[in-house]
């Protein structure tokens, strides 16, 4: 598109068409003036192109030379001058070839315009269409990057998601091979266990085959024994023997077949059972002949006698009827002369030296028992409760709590404060208060076994090893103890008071160790039983220690003094009710200690005691004629005898 501009002719045109128009103005006056002055203003009279207005041209090429062509264009001239409506003519053709070249221009230029603007669209649209080329290319990438990413996620989870399960597997299997383990070493455990117990159950089986092999050979000496009645005896002692020996050898057999078996079983342990009730009845059998036997012959020989009696009655006179008095030996015969009723003259000394310390101890706080002072009576109360409470407070289920209750009777001896009832009491509130809680202490420990170690025997250890330690670390309070001890139960000395001339039978009853309340006497039961208790005590005291003490200081009252006393009640004359109870129980408690102690004496003091000193106490029950009660019955001296009784340590 170029911008308008004249034509390449309108220079001629100006020079030679409008100056003839102008001469030849007169000769057109008939066209109107405004035609011709339109027809001048219009632009028609620039020529279109050089080959229509050739006639025009000022000179011709087709002209040989100059002349003809002068000669030409005067020709010309004067034909348009001769016709001006041809050259109106003319001029109008130009203008409208003009106007159609115009027109045809301002066409071209809106067509390329208007392809200019499609160009400018279709390069707007291609840019747009390449954005979203673009943009759909990144949606495209991104849709595949986000695909791809929710593929590997989705793989990641996957393989979580696997791994979480074979970690699931992983743990059941873990805990079912858990559990298999564990039910396998339970299994194996209870195993174990039942091998244990069956061994133990069999263990237990051999010591009763062992022991009814030792009561078999027992009675077969017993059977052996009564050969010497053979010449009394109408029946065949020789089947008695022979039965007895062929039951023996059946036990022999089965302890024999236990032992290489290693497990003796309950078959075996009743039929010899069954075989030591066969010799037991057989012995009780023979022991009927023999008593048979032996009352014939006596009948026989009184009979006898009398006939011989009536003769030298007959011969002698009227004198020969005074029988002369017979010696009595005693319930023991001879052997009462072998021991004594009264105590040695030492241990009377040291019981006395007790007495006298704990008689003193209580006139040292008179004044503060017997005080009218209200302040001095509270100070009383709180020591006798801070004593007291917490020695109640010791039983067979304390536990831990053992070392609390002694560091707080500790304390309280040592002047330390001490809470009892909300308040804080010490010893150092009164000046005989020291004395006071040690006199009660002592008391309650006694009174302890008096009570609660009769009611339960257990009981002797926990509050023993308190004592104790107490004694340990205090030993006025043990000398105390068995101050105490004497007094309620003077066989813990061992000492058996006498009765003096204008004594009150309740005083000596008082004495002994029996209780007595208006004028009653308490059951001879309940008597045993309160000694039992007391000396169960005492012998769980020789041969326990405070475990948090000091280990290198002896004992202050150790089982020197548990043999001294064994081995002076064996010494005196037996008491029928008392001295099986004492030694019974007493050898309970503390026969293992004393056993690992003294080893062979220990043996020697049994075998004393099963063939000398439990015949006499027999007999001495006998010759009184007196009802044994059952914890001196002649099962307890069995149980006295019994060595089973200190295999196992009463541990506490």
């Amino acid at each position: 598109m170029s911008l308008p501009k004249l034509s390449s002719y309108s220079g001629w045109v100006v020079e030679h068409v409008l100056p003839h128009m102008q001469e030849n103005q007169p000769v057109s006056e008939t066209l109107p003036s405004s035609a011709s002055a339109s027809a001048l203003d219009q632009p028609s009279f620039v020529p279109k192109s050089p080959d229509t207005s050739s006639a025009f041209s000022p000179a011709s090429p087709a002209t040989p030379d100059g002349t003809k062509g002068k000669d030409e264009s005067q020709h010309t001239e004067s034909m348009v001058l001769q016709s001006s409506r041809g050259i109106k003519v003319e001029g109008c053709i130009r203008m409208y070839e003009l106007a159609h070249r115009m027109k045809g221009a301002e066409g071209l230029r809106q067509w390329q315009e208007e392809q200019e603007r499609k160009v400018r669209a279709l390069s707007e649209m291609a840019s747009e269409q390449l954005k979203r080329f673009d943009e759909w290319k990144e949606l495209k990438q991104h849709k595949e990057y986000q695909d791809l990413r929710e593929v590997m996620e989705k793989s990641s989870r996957e393989a979580l998601g696997h791994q979480e399960k074979l970690k699931a597997e992983h743990r059941h299997r873990a805990k079912i091979l858990n559990l298999k383990l564990r039910e396998a070493e339970q299994q194996r455990v209870k195993q174990v266990e039942l091998e244990r117990l069956r061994k133990e159950e069999g263990q237990v089986r051999l010591r009763a085959l062992y022991a009814l092999q030792e009561e078999m050979l027992q009675l077969s000496q017993q059977l052996d024994a009564s050969e010497q009645h053979k010449g009394l005896l109408k029946v065949d002692l020789a089947a008695f023997q022979t039965r007895g020996n062929q039951l023996c050898s059946l036990i022999s057999g089965i302890i024999r077949a236990s032992s290489e078996s290693g497990c003796p079983t309950a078959e075996s342990q009743a039929e010899a059972e069954r075989a030591l009730q066969e010799m037991r009845d057989l012995l009780m059998n023979l022991g009927q002949e023999i008593t048979r036997a032996c009352e014939d012959k006596r009948r026989q020989d009184e009979e006898e006698a009398q006939v011989k009696l009536q003769e030298a009655q007959m011969q002698q006179g009227p004198e020969a009827h005074k029988e002369p008095p017979a010696t009595s030996q005693g319930p023991g015969g001879k052997q009462n002369e072998d021991l004594q009723v009264k105590v040695q003259d030492i241990t009377m000394q040291w019981y006395q030296q007790l007495q006298d310390a704990s008689m003193q101890c209580v006139l040292t706080f008179e004044g503060l028992t017997n005080s009218k002072d209200s302040q001095a009576k509270k100070i009383k109360m709180d020591l006798q409760k801070a004593a007291t409470i917490p020695v109640s407070q010791i039983s067979t289920i304390a536990g831990s709590k053992l070392k609390e209750i002694f560091d707080k009777i500790h304390s309280l001896l040592s002047g330390k404060p001490v809470q009892s009832g909300g308040r804080s009491v010490s010893v150092t509130l009164n000046p005989q208060g020291l004395d006071f809680v040690q006199y009660k202490l002592a008391e309650k420990f006694v009174k302890q076994g008096e009570e609660e170690v009769a009611s339960h025997h257990e009981a002797a250890f926990p509050i023993a090893v308190v004592a104790s330690g107490i004694w340990e670390l205090h030993p006025r309070v043990g000398d105390l103890i068995l101050a105490h001890l004497h007094k309620k139960c003077p066989y813990s000395v061992p000492f058996y008071p006498t009765f003096k001339e204008g004594m009150a039978l309740e005083d000596y009853q008082r004495m002994l160790g029996y209780q007595v309340k208006d004028s009653k006497v308490e059951q001879q039961d309940n008597f045993l039983k309160r000694m039992s208790g007391m000396i169960r005590l005492y012998a769980a005291i020789i041969q326990l220690r405070w475990p948090y003490g000091n280990r290198q200081e002896i004992h202050p009252h150790g089982l020197n003094h548990g043999w001294r006393w064994l081995a002076q009640i064996l010494n005196m004359e037996p008491l029928s009710d008392v001295t099986a109870t004492l030694l019974f129980d007493f050898l309970e408690v503390c026969g293992n200690a004393l056993m690992k102690q003294y080893q062979v004496q220990f043996w020697k003091m049994l075998i004393l005691i099963k063939e000398d000193y439990f015949p006499r106490e027999l007999k001495l029950s006998q010759a009184q004629d007196r009802w044994v009660p059952s914890y001196a019955s002649s099962s307890s001296w069995r149980n006295v005898c019994n060595t089973r009784t200190f295999l196992s340590p009463r541990a506490f």
